[in-house]
């Protein structure tokens, strides 16, 4: 499966839609538009990862990595999950202390962590 990606605006915030497989294999596909998005002034972000079928610890590299960019110029990134698979995969990880995880975009978007 393809790696489907697109953004759009909502007040200060870019909202990055995720859809499909976030592997190895289309995982820099994502690190792209998140290294763009940072480089064109863009430093709060949300990704909406409800299209995602399939996350790895590539793609959870990349979510990572952007993280770090946007933090770089007081920014945030924060995630939109209410998948069990998938947030099982933070959980394990420990990364659901890391990233602020919201259950719908408006509900990230309204956030102030």
């Amino acid at each position: 499966m393809d790696l489907s990606l697109s953004t759009e605006t909502m007040g200060d915030r870019t909202i990055v839609r995720v859809g499909g497989e976030i592997d190895v294999y289309t995982a820099p596909k994502l690190r792209e538009q998140l290294v763009e998005l940072v480089n064109d002034g863009n430093f709060h972000l949300v990704v909406d990862m409800e299209g995602v079928d399939f996350l790895d610890s590539t793609g959870l590299g990349v979510l990572v990595g952007g993280l770090k960019r946007v933090r770089a110029h007081e920014g945030s990134l924060r995630l939109v999950c209410n998948q069990e698979r998938i947030l099982k995969i933070f959980r394990i990880t420990g990364l659901t202390k890391v990233f602020p995880i919201h259950t719908s975009v408006e509900e990230a978007v309204a956030a102030n962590d």
